[in-house]
């Protein structure tokens, strides 16, 4: 077959998959975060921070659902999904951690969770 869809789990998927490519290490320092797909579930987030939270996603090409009555505000609180690679991920974290409303403390947990992942991917 001409193709196939692999399957990244972490970023040492990603990177196999660019060396057997014959992708250059910068070209994969690049590229490897936006080849990790991270759906991460918050809950209980503030849905005037959830309202902010989407539109920045949605400003890095990412997505967040949150519940039908976070944009008007009738819930209080909504679970948020947000589905967004890793490197749409670290676009975000900077301008969360400028907004209101413990969008900051949620930064800094999405920044130690991409740390985390990507340990390897920084050692590159």
């Amino acid at each position: 077959d001409i193709m196939q869809i692999c399957q990244i789990d972490c970023y040492q998927d990603a990177v196999k998959l660019m060396e057997e490519i014959g992708v250059t290490t910068r070209g994969i320092q690049l590229m490897a975060p936006k080849a990790l797909f991270m759906p991460i579930r918050l809950k209980q987030v503030d849905s005037r921070a959830a309202n902010i939270l989407k539109q920045t996603m949605l400003s890095q090409g990412a997505e967040a659902a949150v519940s039908r009555g976070t944009v008007n505000l009738s819930d209080t609180h909504t679970d948020v999904l947000i589905l967004a690679n890793a490197a749409q991920l670290q676009r975000a974290v900077p301008r969360l951690k400028e907004q209101p409303w413990g969008l900051k403390a949620i930064a800094c947990e999405l920044e130690a969770l991409l740390k985390k992942q990507s340990d390897f991917a920084y050692r590159l």
